[in-house]
């Protein structure tokens, strides 16, 4: 019988996301699945917390961390990636088609520095790619929709998937950020559940449903193709996606957003000093009204 991975799951609340720190019990090498670097956006302080609790776990059980593994270019939170390669040689990894996605918001962020071909990342991983992890095996599953580059990472009964699914009680991925596509993230998920429905998923983000007190981020395929609220059994694809697309056309942009976009389009790296060697980060004005717009003009 193929290993079972030790995964340790550690919950960010201001931003509702969850890293995993997950290892070959035999050898003891280990991967972080979608670091989170604090970022206090009122006061643009940079935090390390989140960071050094995933070190520190990884540390007393005697975990080396080979590689950092971010499911796509979120924008929600700032990626840890570029930080906990720096202390531990880990190479950094995330989907091949993040190209797209860098060439979508570089030039609207003036990051000229943004690597081409995607060198920010040590490795640009394809669907079906098999990473040895110890003595696991990590298959890669392209799983786009959310964004054009989205990533899910198997690990013998367990699947990371990033932001694809929620808990049943709370649903899908949004597909309206540049590069999304409802239509993608139905056959996505459809993918994803015709896995065994003992697989169990391990989610990147948790809200807590309509009648849940806790947050939960872990569920079964079996649950999701039951119980989720967007994408149960029986649900087609047009459906899935006419109910999508109305629910994203209410949604406000992720507080982080343009934040959180700059930096993992670099891999986690931040933007670079400037002649005063001060670090910022771009906050692009767009029109809210006519009167704006000639501002703007």
């Amino acid at each position: 019988m193929p290993p079972t991975p030790e995964i340790l799951a550690f919950f960010d609340e201001p931003t509702n996301t969850v890293t995993y720190l997950v290892a070959d019990p035999t050898s003891g090498a280990a991967a972080v699945i979608d670091p989170v670097l604090d970022f206090d956006q009122a006061s643009a302080r940079i935090g390390t917390a989140s960071v050094e609790a995933v070190l520190q776990a990884a540390a007393a059980r005697g975990w080396r961390i080979e590689m950092v593994l971010d499911t796509h270019a979120h924008a929600d939170h700032l990626s840890g990636a570029k930080l906990i390669a720096a202390r531990t040689g880990a190479w950094i990894g995330i989907g091949a088609l993040i190209t797209e996605v860098q060439a979508t918001f570089a030039p609207m962020f003036g990051a000229d520095d943004v690597l081409p071909e995607g060198r920010d990342f040590d490795r640009l991983l394809q669907d079906g790619e098999v990473v040895p992890l110890g003595d696991l095996a990590i298959t890669v599953m392209h799983t786009p929709g959310h964004t054009a580059a989205c990533i899910s990472f198997r690990i013998a009964d367990a699947v990371f998937v990033g932001d694809t699914l929620f808990m049943p009680d709370y649903g899908t991925a949004r597909t309206d950020f540049p590069g999304g596509d409802a239509h993608a993230l139905y056959r996505s998920i459809r993918r994803l559940l015709a896995l065994p429905d003992a697989t169990r998923l391990f989610l990147c983000h948790d809200y807590k449903g309509p009648d849940r007190s806790t947050y939960v981020w872990e569920t079964t395929v079996g649950a999701q193709r039951q119980g989720n609220v967007q994408a149960h059994d029986g649900i087609d694809e047009a459906t899935f996606v006419a109910q999508r697309q109305a629910r994203d056309a209410t949604l406000t942009p992720p507080r982080l957003l343009l934040p959180s976009i700059q930096v993992n389009i670099r891999g986690g790296r931040l933007p670079p000093a400037d002649a005063h060697g001060n670090r910022a980060l771009r906050l692009p004005l767009r029109a809210g009204d006519a009167g704006a717009a000639t501002l703007l003009s």
